[in-house]
Order: C-alpha cells, then structure tokens, then sequence
C-alpha cells in the first residue's frame, strides 16, 4: 500500500506541475484540489505508518487516500486534455458548414449537371433579394455576437474584422437560400407532366455498381486510422477490381454482342452523356452492301479490327501486370514501408549502372509514347527535354553515361535543369497558343487537341525532370496505361463521360501512392522544390514541390480533358474523310455522298456532346473530389481527441487541403476550355 500510494502521489505531482506551467488559476482547479485532498490524507496516513499502527483502520485509510489519489489524476488528467488541445469550435464548425453547403448543391445539381446540355447554375443572384436571406443574415450576426462576447478563450473567427464577418454570413446565408431554392425546383419539376416521355434502356452495369460502391467504401473508410495509415491498399485494390470488371465488359462486347455484325450495319455512336436523353446525338446507320469500296467506307468506322480485338481482351491483364510492378518499386503506408523494395535496390550505389540503363529506356519509352500528337517543334523540345533530364541526373551523381567511368564531377545541376525548364515553357506556350486560338478564332477542332495535348507533354517533361530516376518508370507506366485505355477500352465499350472521369480518379489516386507518397509529412520530396535554383525560393519550391507530389492525379486529370475533347468528333471526321478518298461510281457514289450529308449534320449535334462531355468531366471530377473531403472534415471534428488526431488524421487533412487547391485549377482549366463551345450550347 506504501509503494502504491507513493508512485500515485508523484504522478499527480507530475501532473500539478503541467496545470501550474499551462493554467494561471489553477488553484481552482477540481483535480488540483482533489490531488491537495489526497496529499493532506496521504500525509495522515504516513503518521500512522510510523508509529506503527498496523490495525484495520489503517488499511481501510490507505484504500480511501488511493481511491482520492485516482479520481485527483483523472479530473487532472482531463483538464489537462483540453488545455493541450484547445479547439477553436465555433471557427471550425462555420467552416464545415459551407463546405457542406457546397456539397448538398452540388448534389442537388447532378440531375441537370449531367444532361444532354451540362448546366451547372447555383441560384444565388435571388436569393440576395429575398426575405429568408436577411432573416437568416439576422440570425446568424446575433448568434456571432453572441458568442464572441462569451467566449472565455480566442476565436479565429471572432478575430476577424466585422465587415470580413459579415461577409462570410452572407455567404452561408445566400447557400443555404440556394439550397432550398434547388429543392424547390426539383419538387415543382416533379409535379410537371413530363413531355414526350422517352423510355430509358440504360440499366446500371457491374462497372456503375463497382464505382458507386468503391467511392462510398472509400469514403467510409476514412474513419479509422488503419484505413488512412494504408490508404494505398484501397486504391490499389479499386483499380485491379475495375480491371477485372473491365475485362468481363470487353468479353461480353466482343462475344455475347451481335450489334456490330456487318450483315447488320455499322453503328457510329459516341455515347458520352449515357443518360438516355431524347437530345442524344441518333446513330448513323450505313447498311450493308456488296461493293468492296463502300465495304472500306464501312470498315473505317469499325472500333476493332482483326488483332485489335485479342489486344483490347488483353489489356485489363496488361494494366494490371503493370500495377503489380508499381507496387514493387516503391514501399509505402506504415506497417511494411520497411520492407525493402526494388526502388531501394536501385538507388543504392552498387547498381547505379542498372539505374542509368532504366533511367535511359524510360525517357525514350516517354518520348515515343508522348510525341504521336505534338508537332514537329514540340517533338524536337520533347526529345532535347528528355535528354536533359538525363544531363541533369548525371550532373548530380544519380546516373552515369556510358562514357563516364566515375563520378567525381558532381555539381548542381543548375544550367541542364534550367536547359529543361525552357523546353517545357516552350512546349507549354505553343500548346497555349494552339488553344488561344482555337477560342478566339474558332479554328478547327484539330488545333485545339494539337494545343492540349502538347500543355500534357509539357507537364510530362516537368515530372521527368522532377521524378527521382527510380521514379520514372512510374511516369512510362501511366503514359502507356491511358494509352491502352484510350484505344483499346474507353473506345470498344463507349464508356461514357462519367465512367471515364471516375476511370482517371481513380487511377491518379493510386498513382498518387505508386509514386512513394503516403498520408505522412515524411514521404514529402521536398529535393523537388530545389532543382535548377541556386537558394530556396519560396513560390518556385512551392509549385515545384507541389507538382511532384500530386503529378499522378494532375497528369491523368489532364489526360481526361484531353480526351473528352477530342475523342468525339473522330469518327464523323474519319467518315468524312472516307468519300473524299476514293473514287465512287453510280448508285454507291450515292450512298457515300448521303453517308457524308448525314455525318455533316451530325457534326453539329457532336460540338454540342463535345461541350456536355467535357462539362460533366468536370462536374464529376469536382464531385468525387468534394465528397471524401466533406466528409472526411466531419469525421476529424468528431474524432478530434482520438489517439492519432496529430499523426494519422491532420497529416491527411493537409494532403486533402491541397488537393482540393489543385482541383479547383484543374476545373478552372476545365471551364477555360469549355467556355467556347458552351456558347455554342447556348446559341
């Protein structure tokens, strides 16, 4: 009893030292006055100890000071707790509140974000002007004064000026008017007769459930520690599930499918809205017929041909043969980042050879797998880019040439990295210029995915520069995984504009995680930031530093635009090459020339799916970005005195914070190249 009183009695003095050192009235203190109890009785119950009384009564006095001593250290405990982290509640919870806002708007906007016409409207304009938004302006001032005249310690938001504060009320104010006004509209528009009813053939398909249930799965996990700590098994487990649907969607389209059968013609359709709308861009239907000329026409608008169909079988495996790879090459997460892996193996300064000659095939593979639609100009940029990039890492010891036999000559880098820097401004200001003026001038469609293409490979040659050589092969695989979903997946199924932004979501996450990142500030390449500068710079190793950590999901968020911008105006391109090319007779002469009539037509309809797909890219995008960060501020609020609260959760609530950033450019981006053919919707 003596021993356990002793060592109860120095962690409670333990404790009244912290209270003393973090609390100026700590005399006040309930466990600080508990502990002063049970010192006093302690002391007691000493006195009788040494005269020797070794009665009942001295037993039951020692329970009764040990029961005081615990109760003194749990209430000390406690307060301690709450001064150490102090949260400023009413700061976080306005915050929550307009993230949350903005989530339940953009909910209530996917119905006609994701029609034939994309729009995406938040009524704010009147609600400026209503009643409810000066009452709730009311409300919400006297609530604020309220509070921060109460609040015993400082508040963020009660720091701020009065005019800033009103403005951030107005702002919830007029969300939450917008909300109830988007509700509105949605039960009125339910009441409505619908005119000329078109009955939808579009059923959910194993890929949709797989999607739906991956980004909830996803998000729920977000709660425990574990989850967020091995973020990575997610996703990796996500995409290789994706490619196994995928490959039961390619078998089922290749052999269970007779559409395609040329006896009963050829179908050029481009489904990028999928919502069945009567809007819909119809098929052009060219019927079949015995003259090998037509034949060819028809035959160039077939998505596989011959070989085409067993690779398209084959790339789910390829993809997924690929990741395997990737998951070798960079260890991550917590419990077995200490494993070592085959990036390891390579960085070490026994196989600096092996690390050169890997290093050299993927900047070639880079180079082959970019430069197909860039121009000549931006292919010279790219090739000389690229061969820098290799300078720059023999410059700095990473990797030898062939010539080189040691490495005592190293530097830093600074002129090759500064060589590359101007090869992607340069490519990066000829892309901006094709898409200028494909805006101002209305060019040909053309110009504008020479002009996106080539801002791609521009920021393709800036992660090769920035990636660690260990690194780049994680760049080749991604280049060459949307190449093969390009062609030989997103064609064949006709995957529409959701499906295929969720594709790119989903794999720029893992890719995120391929690259060695995990949810810790440890895994951050701040070397990035410094390369080709002489000092810190602060903006430069920002952006540098930045771009690097989230160049997975920036690349294939690029690509989608990319894609979704080019890809529907291919096949009416390619059948109105068709008649031009050959020279017809008679009756099929006819028939060419009324397959071009038709296509002509329908190129209209095409700008206008061209502008849809591109919207709901990015309305899409936004919202998968937007859920897990909505939810994911919920659950750190409420799990705020968990355990791992400053190791697991904010570490991953900043790398939230930041991606959100560089969502938001991505959609600006997205808009900037919508804006055109958005008009042209309106016209």
């Amino acid at each position: 009893m003596r021993e356990q009183l002793r060592f109860l009695h120095l962690n409670g003095f333990q404790l009244s030292r912290l209270l003393e050192e973090n609390t100026p009235a700590y005399e006040k203190d309930p466990g600080y006055e508990q502990f002063k109890i049970a010192e006093k009785s302690h002391g007691n119950w000493i006195k009788l100890y040494l005269e020797g009384n070794n009665s009942e009564i001295l037993m039951n006095l020692g329970k009764k000071v040990l029961k005081q001593y615990l109760e003194a250290l749990k209430t000390l405990s406690a307060s301690l707790s709450k001064q150490v982290a102090q949260y400023d509640m009413y700061s976080m919870m306005v915050g929550t509140v307009i993230v949350m806002e903005v989530l339940v708007l953009l909910l209530l906007s996917v119905p006609k974000a994701l029609s034939s016409r994309a729009e995406f409207e938040v009524p704010l304009s009147p609600s400026l002007f209503s009643l409810l938004f000066y009452l709730m302006c009311l409300v919400l001032c006297a609530v604020h004064v309220i509070v921060c005249t109460s609040a015993e310690s400082l508040c963020y938001f009660c720091s701020m000026s009065w005019l800033t504060a009103l403005g951030v009320m107005m702002l919830i104010s007029a969300l939450m008017c917008g909300i109830l006004s988007a509700i509105g509209k949605i039960l009125e528009n339910s009441r409505l007769p619908v005119k000329n009813p078109v009955a939808s053939s579009s059923s959910w398909s194993e890929v949709d459930v797989l999607m739906l249930a991956g980004t909830i799965g996803h998000v729920l996990s977000l709660g425990a520690s574990s989850f967020i700590e091995e973020e990575h098994q997610t996703w990796y487990f996500l995409i290789n599930t994706l490619c196994l649907a995928l490959c039961q969607e390619l078998c089922r389209n290749h052999f269970l499918l007779t559409e395609c059968d040329p006896q009963h013609g050829i179908s050029l359709k481009q489904n990028f809205d999928g919502i069945g709308e009567a809007s819909d861009c119809k098929s052009i239907d060219v019927p079949a017929s015995g003259n090998s000329k037509l034949d060819k026409v028809a035959s160039s608008a077939e998505f596989i041909k011959g070989s085409d169909k067993w690779i398209s079988l084959a790339s789910p495996w390829i993809i997924l043969i690929c990741c395997r790879l990737l998951r070798s090459l960079n260890q991550t997460g917590v419990q077995w980042a200490h494993r070592p892996d085959f990036g390891h193996w390579l960085t070490s300064s026994e196989h600096k050879s092996e690390l050169s000659f890997l290093a050299a095939v993927s900047l070639v593979m880079i180079f082959f797998l970019v430069q197909r639609r860039c121009s000549l100009v931006s292919k010279i940029a790219m090739a000389l880019g690229l061969l820098g990039v290799y300078s720059y890492r023999a410059a700095i010891g990473n990797v030898v040439f062939p010539w080189q036999h040691d490495s005592k000559d190293i530097s830093k880098g600074i002129t090759e990295a500064r060589f590359v820097y101007v090869f992607v401004l340069g490519i990066v200001f000829t892309g901006t210029k094709d898409l200028l003026k494909s805006q101002v001038i209305s060019a040909d469609s053309s110009v504008k995915s020479t002009g996106l293409w080539e801002v791609y490979s521009g920021l393709v040659l800036l992660a090769a520069l920035l990636f660690r050589p260990h690194n780049l092969p994680v760049l080749v695989f991604c280049l060459l995984i949307q190449t093969m979903m390009t062609k030989y997946i997103w064609r064949p199924l006709k995957c529409d504009a959701a499906q295929i932004t969720i594709m790119h979501y989903w794999f720029g996450q893992a890719f995120f995680y391929f690259q060695g990142n995990s949810n810790g500030i440890a895994t951050v390449d701040v070397s990035a930031g410094f390369v080709g500068l002489e000092s810190y710079v602060e903006i430069p190793a920002i952006f540098l530093t930045a771009f690097a950590t989230y160049a997975g999901p920036l690349l294939w968020a690029i690509h989608l635009l990319c894609y979704l911008s080019s890809e529907v105006s291919r096949f009416c391109a390619r059948a109105l090459e068709g008649p031009q090319e050959m020279k017809l007779s008679g009756n099929c002469l006819m028939e060419a020339l009324a397959i071009r009539e038709k296509c002509i037509k329908t190129q209209k309809l095409l700008h206008l799916r061209n502008a849809a797909a591109v919207g709901h890219g990015c309305f899409c995008y936004a919202l998968m970005r937007s859920i897990p960060v909505a939810v994911y501020i919920l659950l750190v609020t409420g799990l705020r005195y968990h355990l791992f609260i400053w190791s697991v959760f904010s570490p991953k609530l900043l790398y939230e914070g930041v991606h959100v950033f560089i969502t938001a450019a991505i959609c600006l981006f997205f808009t900037a190249m919508d804006q055109n053919h958005s008009q042209k919707v309106q016209d």
